[in-house]
């Protein structure tokens, strides 16, 4: 079982997409269009590779939950990256900074950004294969 996609409601497609293509340069539109969604015109796009994307809808309207209270709503989504401090600086040039330094050990690093629409992203690295050392809890 994997996780194929995320679908999510943004404020402005391209800005979403240029904060995510340089999050994910492998990474390229697989598709898009135009439809209307629970009566609302928007466009959207799937971003992606082969096995897990994006979905991005742009009739976003309203603000994200505040992050910091305990609002029913996602708190945060992760992916696994092979290079966080390379992620790091390429959201750094296009000027997003790290809102949140995770974990830094023997094991993983991790760090957190807020994406253009108000979503907390987390960014980890593993720094080894052995799951009971990745899966640390304390």
């Amino acid at each position: 079982m994997r996780l194929e996609h995320l679908n999510l409601v943004v404020n402005d497609l391209d800005e979403s997409l240029f904060f995510y293509q340089a999050a994910f340069p492998h990474w390229r539109v697989r598709g898009g269009g135009e439809s209307t969604w629970h009566g609302t015109p928007r466009k959207w796009l799937h971003f992606g590779d082969d096995y897990h994307y994006l979905s991005l809808n742009d009739s976003g309207t309203g603000k994200a939950r505040d992050l910091k209270g305990n609002t029913i709503g996602l708190a945060h989504f992760a992916y696994v990256v092979d290079n966080v401090d390379a992620l790091v600086k390429r959201l750094a040039n296009i000027g997003f900074e790290v809102a949140i330094v995770g974990a830094v050990n023997e094991a993983y690093k991790s760090r957190y950004f807020i994406d253009p629409n108000g979503f907390e992203v987390e960014f980890i690295e593993y720094l080894t294969d052995i799951s009971s050392e990745r899966n640390q809890y304390v």
